[in-house]
């Protein structure tokens, strides 16, 4: 069994979410402890807040005391609800949430039956209750529920002590062609993608771009992709590198061909509603963009985010490393498209747009000519095991703090490249 906990501000947010899952006929509510009850034995938005209430008033600075966790057996486990509602009890009670109020509802809209709990961090007293090593607990907390009532084990994933890892590339460490060599040639392998923009989307969090060019070999036109390393602003900072010196697997008529592929095996993938759920929980739980965002990477998942000129959202990517898959908002849910988004978010439009234009100078996207919005931090290390990658662990590269912005010396190497690039004459066809 699998448990995520997620953190925030709007309780009603949260709550609509579960109960409109029930309204559906998606979802059921199990239990609802220290929960105020009607006499008809209903449960509306504001009827199930106002037991929340008290607690909001008597701790007014915890800044994100909304509780949300979700616990997801496998779809193997055949669950009754009496067994649910005690699985919810025993884990409340396990975390140190055993006497807070809290209401548990199961979904039903996805093949993997699970529950999700909404309740309080903080208690009558107004005190936030601890949260230190919360993820190790909850672990051990699901652990104990999957031999108390012989649940199939959640799958942990094996670390080899010698693993290669896919690193940001850093544009002024040198040696930058064997850098986006190290991506390049495996990563595409590893994720699955619908488009060449979600692929973008991808190279974003390990500060890459691919740009598609046309040129000309024996009088006919050919395509075909070239790998720029960008700065921490997003601006290019390399020159160009031909995917050619990468393999096959980087290169345009690849990844076309399985760009074609993963779009069929993507619309029946197994993540795709589990993600969705995922999302659409933080949505409702979250009040804002930055929050939103945060509340993602702590679930494994990345967001990429265009905007126009005046700030609106115009596309949205998600990135999940869980299951390797990158979406556009709108391929997951019609709530998760760019125009439900800016209207979640109304008002954010002109904030968004002054922070961007302190912090750096426009990027615009070579294909629409809009706006690019500064990427968030990678999630984790990409600790995927590949036989033939180049081995670039040596000093350990900060995924926190990103790149930091300076000036830095012409390669020599690479400019010498780039001049054979540019002199390079067009071979003629024979007569």
């Amino acid at each position: 069994m699998i448990a995520k906990i997620s953190r925030g501000t709007n309780m009603i947010g949260a709550l609509s979410y579960n109960l409109l899952k029930v309204d559906e006929k998606n979802g059921q509510v199990l239990d609802a402890h220290k929960i105020i009850e009607t006499p008809e034995g209903n449960y509306t938005v504001m009827q199930l807040y106002r037991s929340f209430a008290p607690y909001f008033i008597a701790n007014k600075k915890t800044e994100k005391p909304v509780l949300h966790i979700s616990l997801n057996p496998d779809p193997g486990d055949k669950v009754t609800d009496d067994t649910f509602r005690q699985m919810a009890k025993d884990y409340m009670e396990e975390m140190g949430y055993g006497q807070q109020p809290y209401v548990v509802c199961k979904h039903t809209d996805i093949e993997r039956t699970h529950i999700h709990i909404v309740s309080i961090c903080v208690d009558q007293h107004g005190k936030k209750i601890s949260d230190t090593y919360e993820k190790l607990r909850s672990m051990k907390a699901c652990r104990a529920l999957e031999q108390k009532y012989n649940l199939i084990p959640a799958k942990e994933k094996k670390r080899a002590e010698k693993k290669s890892i896919f690193y940001p590339v850093d544009h002024k460490a040198g040696d930058i062609k064997s850098r986006i060599a190290a991506v390049v040639r495996y990563l595409p392998g590893h994720y699955s993608f619908g488009s060449l923009g979600a692929y973008n989307a991808l190279l974003s969090l390990f500060n890459l771009r691919a740009e598609e060019v046309t040129g000309e070999s024996f009088g006919k036109t050919k395509k075909g992709l070239v790998y720029f390393a960008l700065n921490k602003k997003g601006e290019k900072a390399s020159p160009p590198f031909k995917a050619s010196l990468f393999g096959k697997q980087a290169g345009l008529e690849h990844l076309n061909t399985r760009i074609q592929k993963l779009q069929e095996q993507m619309k029946t993938h197994t993540a795709r509603a589990q993600l969705r759920d995922t999302i659409e929980t933080i949505l409702n739980l979250t009040g804002n963009e930055s929050d939103f965002k945060a509340q993602l990477v702590e679930q494994g998942i990345n967001t990429v985010i265009r905007r126009t000129e005046n700030g609106r959202i115009y596309g949205m990517t998600f990135i999940d490393h869980e299951s390797r898959t990158v979406w556009n908002g709108s391929q997951l849910s019609k709530k998760l498209s760019a125009n439900a988004i800016n209207d979640n978010w109304k008002g954010q439009e002109a904030e968004q747009l002054t922070n961007t234009q302190n912090e750096r100078s426009p990027e615009l996207d070579p294909n629409s000519g809009m706006q690019i919005e500064e990427k968030e931090e990678t999630h984790a290390l990409f600790d995927f095991l590949n036989q033939g990658q180049r081995d670039f662990t040596q000093g350990a590269l900060n995924l926190i703090d990103g790149l930091l912005p300076g000036n830095q010396g012409e390669d020599e190497d690479e400019m010498a490249f780039t001049n054979r690039m540019k002199k390079k004459r067009k071979r003629k066809m024979p007569k």
